[in-house]
């Protein structure tokens, strides 16, 4: 907790107390209804909502039991500590009460002795606090009382009432529970009493001559002695000291501004003493120190202190020796210094009831040398100063002797919103009644920072909303029916113009929009009602030399939406400021965000178009999120977004650029979220503050990660308050250095942004503390972001992903070498001394791997040549030194997966030149899910469609089996199988029968006693019903061998036995036998059906269908595009949706589906995804925008004539999209270096040509074009290498074409063509073929 602002002090004369209790300083003050208790500037212990009061009247600290008593209205609690001394100190209520026959409210409290408490109002009251609160003494006054306070023993009570010249003195005569008498003397003054002080003693108990000092409206301070005991006055005037003759200003000009105004308190013997004590024991062997030679001297005569100040920062100090009953002597007296540069912070300007301060001092804790002065000032603020005991009393010049170390101010009531400036340096806070206070950020020594309150508003029209502008100098307010224009400059804010307006909706936000900066005096303003339409104003504010404001309407604008929103909002300010730039498009900078009921939500940016008098508006993203009625919504300026469902436990986060989900969770039951609020780092890393009633949560984004699906989003801080106030927050926002403002009640908690050392993430991540206690918010959140090193486990997948082994191959070389001379304290370069243009060079060619080792001449020397790939020596050797060296970039389980991708590279690059990348790329990534799921750290139950795909589409589909079967030790069962995804990427249906005969061996015999059930529907979907009888015919420990082998027996094509299976199928519906015994029937679909829906187990259904019927078979059609591409579209899988689409013989389906929404690629069918509520939330996750989807779709798009046909569907500005996107991707995941090689090297498809004008004579023997397009044409490389697998037709002359009443000619045997000869071609025509 960097500081907190506790509320607002009330203008009341008891407003606050301090005390040091058991070696605590403690100071109590009120606010509103509430007790806040701090030990020290920024130290809250505890805040008290007193919810039996409105206000509460006074507060007093009792040193002796550290129990605090505070009033409101006839009522009086008492508070009693509890807990553990500086861990768990807390206070509770102990006793309530008030008078039966009194209503009328308290207004002083003071504590006597033991268990005695002082009440004051119209009367005096004596109350008894042991055991039940009981009444001891009452005494009506004749005028309603002011002060009343016990001295420090009991003895004496000093009493005034208001604007009394005269002090009451209450002598005790009798000490007694039961018996209470006291007689009354007087102290006269010549003008009325504004203040009193009693002498303290060096400890409680201490026996102590009592001295009482009074201020008066003649500036003047007395100091009253003990008398005699056998005076009549129990007090008699010792000395008085004349305040204006105190200050004599040095300066001519402070002479000219010489005021009446002098403010005086006491600094008590023991306070001053025990400092200055602690100051020689500081400053031991410094003999130079002639300011605290002096302190020495004044403190070893035990004086008294009175301290005058005025308001222009001259101060005068006086010491009182030997107060007591004895006759002063002329010694007694002294003048200590006169010194300038004690300033406070009065302010200018002010009335008469808020125009007063009230100042105590003390030790700020009995091991300190500093003294600290608290400052309570009536316009509604404490100021804690500090300032060494050697400093303050310092008789030569010096500025700046008091350092402040805090302003407690607030608001009376509890904060209903809280807004910044767009800068995010000024802050306004709100309260339901209309008050709003603003506050500054003030930065201090070393980069600490306060908020300094700065102005204040009181509103007589209700505020609706508002809205900071201009560095926080003004402040414009939306009412319901108005708008109006406040300066701020001011301690009170001045209100320079109203403007009432009609909108034809409920008004619901008010925005600044950020105008063209060639009059930077002239702001504008808009309001936006519920249906879209709103009214823009300009501004022109005043001069700073004087002048007036002018508001005037400037346009009415409709933003065109027919929906009505539920709600609009200005954005949270995130990044560094936007500029304005000429350019009004997509790439603006966003200003606000609306959502509907049905969950459609919208970014927005305006412009001021001063030609045509108008704000010209855009839409720059939308999102159908799906989200109904949604209750809370926060966007940031860098198309970020955050919503909450209806019951407020639901949280998304979406990319609005992307429209795309990034984050979701659910909260239990009783965390409410209550707000939202975004910022960023200074390279636009996103932070989300997420509020609920008594705790923040703070989320940061994450690299995206693809491989393992892990969040994007994780939480890094927990920011609870209930220990400090348990009022619920009502706003947070962000200031702009990474502050958090928290507010809660009347109190605003300013949260830093360091993050202690022992959070988990700063473990984890090896950041550098630097022997510090805390690291910067901003540099976690850098780290968990930003461009990954070149050797990270998911910059080397994507390596992979994107073709580039070869540049895999050579990082991990270089890394060896780097960690083979590594000797501690190295630092190693995040490239590895790898040249950058090696990262995106258009082919991928074999690298020497670089490294900085071994620079003497002896450098160029090797005995065995260089290897350009990384062999299983090398990568074992590459572990052992990971093993043993902690790499500062990765955290220790990122460092796990590289040690991992180190020994799954090695493997494949042992089969590499037995089969293509795309087997390759299976081949790794398997080998990567079966070594985590070895460790037990795999997270899925077998490879993704990812993997399938690439092993679908591989030309070494054989030699991948062989492994796939290798891995499993050639016992592969059908749980490996599905694993491995086998049945899904085998093309050769001759392949897949014989591994499918292989499961179903293998599931015979895993068990010893070889169960047939096991393998029956792997036999029955073979169609090997032998096979399996003769398994039977073994089986005969089975119970079930006889009536099976019967059953087998029959002839399932006759209708009798076919019902015969049926029946046995549904007996066992929901087991996979059933299945069996369907395909028995020859009822493949309801085989299917049981696989899909009882078990649960498509790959199941898919590999039965593909061994019974093939892969044209209407089962496996209807399979797939009922269930699989359904299950695609729902849950946002693009790779299963294009190898569905594969399967089916549509090719150029399955290119567009890597670019468009599933859904809109379906038939409309009653299973289909047609109404978005069918669509998972899942599927609009960024998960469904793997950027390995476009290796696949460069891959596929060139592989056919179909698939040309599908990407020449795709619009251009899809595709440009599309490659944005995957660039943004790369980006997120910290690939910047492939986000650059992709955006370098992509190439889009030529626009088909026309088709050409042939002469009509010559006769087209074969044309492969399509409705009048030539796909060939598309694409920018020979287009020989195109697969024709678009059906061809013959060319009819156009001649016969266009004429058909032609009369028909008898048919001539064609001519046989000449044999075929090798003719070399023209070199135009092969220019032409590349498309030159």
């Amino acid at each position: 907790m960097r500081a907190v602002l506790p509320g607002r002090p009330p203008a009341k004369l008891q407003s606050f107390s301090a005390a040091l209790w058991d070696g605590l300083r403690i100071v109590a003050y009120i606010s509103g209804h509430a007790l806040v208790i701090l030990g020290g500037p920024q130290k809250l212990l505890q805040t008290i909502y007193v919810d039996d009061t409105e206000a509460l009247e006074a507060v007093t600290i009792d040193e002796a039991t550290g129990r605090i008593a505070v009033c409101g209205g006839p009522d009086t609690f008492v508070y009693q500590p509890y807990g553990i001394k500086d861990e768990t100190l807390k206070w509770s209520l102990a006793y309530t009460f008030r008078a039966d026959d009194d209503d009328e409210p308290i207004r002083t409290l003071s504590w006597g002795s033991s268990d005695e408490l002082l009440l004051g109002n119209s009367h005096l009251t004596l109350w008894f606090l042991n055991g039940a609160p009981r009444l001891m003494w009452k005494r009506k006054l004749a005028n309603p009382v002011k002060f009343a306070q016990f001295s420090p023993d009991s003895t004496l009570v000093a009493t005034t009432g208001q604007y009394d010249r005269i002090i009451k003195v209450w002598r005790r005569t009798v000490f007694g529970a039961d018996d209470v008498r006291f007689e009354v003397s007087y102290l006269a003054h010549p003008s009325v009493v504004t203040g009193l002080h009693w002498r303290k003693p060096l400890h409680c108990g201490q026996s102590v001559e009592n001295a009482l000092y009074t201020l008066c409206a003649d500036n003047k301070l007395r100091v009253w002695a003990a008398a005699d005991h056998h005076s009549l006055s129990a007090l008699r005037l010792w000395t008085e000291i004349d305040l204006d003759a105190s200050i004599q200003p040095r300066q001519e000009d402070a002479v000219s501004r010489r005021d009446s105004r002098r403010y005086a308190f006491m600094l008590d013997s023991r306070e001053f003493c025990a400092a200055t004590e602690r100051a020689v024991q500081r400053s031991v062997g410094n003999r130079d120190n002639h300011a605290l030679e002096h302190i020495i001297e004044v403190a070893n005569r035990t004086p008294e202190i009175c301290i005058v100040i005025d308001g222009h920062g001259y101060m005068s100090a006086w010491a009182l020796e030997d107060i007591g009953p004895k006759a002063k002597s002329d010694l007694s007296v002294s003048n200590l210094l006169h010194v300038e540069g004690f300033n406070f912070s009065f302010m200018r300007g002010l009335s008469p009831e808020e125009d007063y301060a009230q100042a105590c001092i003390f030790q700020r804790t009995p091991m300190d040398d500093s003294l600290s002065l608290l400052v309570h000032h009536l316009d509604g603020r404490i100021e804690w100063f500090d300032s060494p005991v050697d400093v303050l009393f310092d008789p030569t010049p010096r500025k700046n002797r008091l350092t402040l170390r805090s302003s407690w101010s607030g608001h009376n009531g509890p904060i209903k919103k809280i807004v910044r400036n767009a800068v995010g340096d000024t802050l306004i806070s709100r309260t339901d009644d209309n008050k709003a206070m603003i506050w500054k950020q003030k930065h201090g020594i070393g980069g600490a920072s306060s908020l300094i309150r700065k102005s204040s508003i009181y509103s007589e029209e209700h505020i609706h909303r508002t809205c900071v502008v201009e560095n926080g100098n003004y402040v414009v307010n939306l009412h319901h029916n108005g708008i109006s224009l406040w300066d701020t400059h001011s301690f009170h804010a001045e209100k320079l113009v109203f403007s009432p307006f009609e909108l034809s909706s409920k008004p619901l936000c008010v925005l600044h929009i950020p105008g063209p900066d060639v009059r930077e005096q002239t702001i504008y303003i808009a309001a936006i009602g519920a249906d879209m339409c709103g009214i823009a104003w300009e501004i022109v504010l005043p001069p700073k030399t004087g002048g007036k404001c002018q508001l005037r309407k400037f346009c009415d604008f409709d933003l065109g939406v027919e929906e009505d929103v539920d709600y609009i909002l200005p954005v949270d300010p995130a990044g560094p400021k936007a500029k304005i730039s000429g350019f009004f498009d997509v790439f603006a900078a966003d200003i606000a965000l609306s959502y509907t009921q049905s969950g459609v939500v919208r970014t927005w940016t305006a412009k001021v178009n001063q030609e045509d008098m108008k704000l010209d508006w855009l839409q720059t993203s939308i999102v159908e999120t799906g989200i109904a009625n949604p209750s809370l919504a926060s966007g940031s300026s860098i198309r970020k977004a955050a919503l909450v469902d209806e019951d407020r436990t639901h949280l998304t986060i979406w990319d609005m650029s992307g429209a795309q989900l990034e984050f979701e969770e659910h909260f239990a039951q009783h965390d409410i979220i209550r707000d939202l609020d975004w910022t960023s780092t200074p390279d636009n890393q996103s932070i989300l503050a997420v509020g609920f009633p008594n705790k923040v949560i703070l989320l940061s984004q994450l690299r995206y990660d693809y491989l393992d699906s892990r969040p994007s989003w994780t939480q890094i801080q927990e920011i609870r308050i209930r220990d400090l106030t348990p009022h619920p927050i009502g706003d947070s926002c962000w200031l702009n250095n990474g502050h958090l403002v928290i507010g809660a009640g009347n109190q605003l908690f300013i949260h830093d942004k360091d993050v202690e050392v022992e959070n988990r993430l700063v473990s984890d991540l090896r950041i550098p503390t630097r022997g510090l206690p805390t690291v910067d918010l901003f540099e976690v959140v850098s780290r968990l972001n930003g461009p990954l090193p070149v050797f990270h486990p998911q910059f080397l997948a994507q390596c992979i992903l994107t073709g580039k082994t070869n540049l895999v191959h050579a990082i991990l070389l270089s890394l060896h070498k780097t960690l083979k001379f590594y000797t501690e304290g190295d630092p190693i370069d995040g490239f590895l001394g790898i040249p950058l243009e090696n990262f995106y060079e258009e082919h991928d060619t074999p690298q020497k791997a670089a490294s900085k080792a071994l620079h003497s001449s002896f450098a160029d020397f090797t005995v065995d040549e260089e290897s350009y790939f990384l062999d299983e020596p090398t990568a074992m050797a590459l572990n052992e030194n990971l093993a043993r060296i902690a790499l500062p970039q990765l955290t220790s389980q990122e460092q796990f997966r590289l040690v991992d991708t180190i020994e799954c590279v090695a493997t494949v690059e042992k089969h590499r030149r037995s089969m293509d990348d795309n087997a390759a790329r299976y081949l790794l990534f398997f080998r990567q899910h079966m070594l985590r799921r070895s460790q037990g750290m795999a997270n899925k139950d077998s490879v993704s469609w990812r993997e399938i795909v690439w092993a679908y589409h591989s030309g070494s589909q054989d030699i991948l089996a062989d492994l796939v079967s290798r891995q499993f030790n050639g016992k592969m069962l059908w749980k490996s199988a599905r694993e491995s995804g086998l049945f899904m990427w085998m093309s050769d249906l001759t392949a897949l029968r014989s591994q499918l005969e292989a499961v179903a061996r293998n599931e015979y015999t895993k068990t010893e006693e070889k169960n047939p059930i096991d393998c029956t529907l792997f036999y029955l979907a073979l169609k090997k019903k032998n096979i399996l009888q003769g398994l039977w015919r073994m089986a005969s420990w089975h119970r079930e061998q006889a009536a099976t082998l019967r059953l087998l027996s029959n002839d399932f094509r006759e209708a009798r036995w076919k019902t015969s299976a049926l029946k046995n199928a549904y007996a066992l519906l929901g087991k996979q036998y059933a299945a069996a015994f369907f395909l028995l029937a020859d009822h493949l679909r309801d085989a299917a059906n049981v696989c899909m829906n009882q078990l649960g187990d498509i790959q199941l259904a898919i590999a039965i269908t593909r061994a019974y019927e093939g892969d044209d078979g209407p089962v496996l059609k209807e399979i797939l595009e009922e269930r699989v591409l359904t299950a695609a579209a729902t849950d946002g899988n693009r790779w299963l949706a294009s190898w569905a689409f594969w399967m089916l013989k549509r090719r150029d389906m399955a290119v567009r589906s890597l670019i468009s929404p599933v859904e809109t690629l379906l038939p409309p069918t009653p299973a289909s995804p047609g109404t978005p509520g069918m669509i998972r939330l899942q599927a609009k996750s960024y998960l469904s925008n793997d950027p390995a989807l476009v290796v696949l779709y460069k891959q596929l798009r060139d592989k056919t004539l179909q698939t040309l046909k599908g990407a020449s569907q795709v619009p251009a500005l899809a595709e440009w999209t599309f490659i944005l996107r995957n660039a943004r991707l790369y980006d997120r995941m910290g690939c910047d270096l492939l986000a650059l090689d992709l955006v370098r090297h992509w190439e889009f498809l030529q626009p088909p040509p026309p088709p050409p004008s042939r002469p009509k004579t010559v006769p087209i023997p074969f044309d492969l074009r399509e409705n009048g397009v030539d796909y060939r044409k598309l694409l920018r490389r020979r287009s020989s290498l195109v697969v024709a697998d678009i059906p061809f037709k013959l060319a009819v002359p156009s001649s016969e074409a266009s004429s058909p009443t032609s009369p028909k000619l008898p048919q001539k045997k064609p001519p046989q063509p000449p044999p075929t000869v090798f003719n070399e071609p023209d070199a135009n025509s092969l220019l032409d073929s590349f498309g030159f």
